[in-house]
């Protein structure tokens, strides 16, 4: 018998590689965000994935080493597809642990209500925390680290106000990147950044 193809996707090893990929692209991406960061997982990473993938063991914590109450949550849900109750799970679980910003990637899809709920929690009113999502295929690759990706910078005000004065620009003459362009939303950019 030979195998199909889709089936040799589904083999536990493969499964194993693609998780390990998603999982390091995730740490990458948390590292390009905060730059300088103290990693504390909530649980420990271990051998133990060559046996099993257990998504709750994925699930990591950071914060920034110069300000420890900006701190940041990884998570990983099994749920497919995600959906409110476990957002509800996940922002209980932000506001008991003092995070500011969290992370769901997601092996399915989000439910329309899930979504609806992002945009919400996200808006400008709600000043406890932010969720951003991203969906495994997403993060199989790091795309910044594509040869045709140009390193992007995220400016301080300070740096911001420098380039507009040596170009005598004014904010709005610089160009546009949309919060929904990939590298935008790997980085975590917000409008104004």
């Amino acid at each position: 018998n030979k195998m199909d193809i889709d089936d040799v996707d589904r083999t536990p090893d493969a499964e194993i590689a693609r998780m390990f990929r998603v999982w390091k692209t995730a740490h990458q991406m948390v590292i390009d965000r905060v730059n300088s960061i103290s990693v504390h997982r909530v649980k420990h990473y271990s051998r133990i994935i060559l046996v099993t993938i257990s998504k709750e063991s994925m699930m990591f914590q950071v914060q920034k080493n110069d300000n420890p109450n900006e701190q940041l949550l990884v998570v990983f849900p099994d749920d497919k597809p995600v959906g409110v109750k476990t957002l509800k799970a996940l922002c209980q679980r932000m506001l008991d642990t003092k995070v500011s910003r969290g992370i769901v990637v997601f092996s399915g899809t989000m439910t329309a209500a899930a979504n609806k709920a992002i945009q919400v929690i996200n808006t400008k009113e709600n000043r406890s925390y932010e969720i951003d999502t991203f969906s495994e295929a997403d993060l199989m690759v790091n795309i910044t680290h594509h040869q045709l990706v140009p390193k992007h910078y995220v400016l301080s005000e300070e740096e911001k106000k420098t380039l507009l004065a040596k170009y005598r620009l004014k904010e709005t003459q610089l160009p546009r990147i949309q919060t929904t362009d990939p590298v935008a939303k790997y980085y975590g950019l917000k409008r104004g950044q």
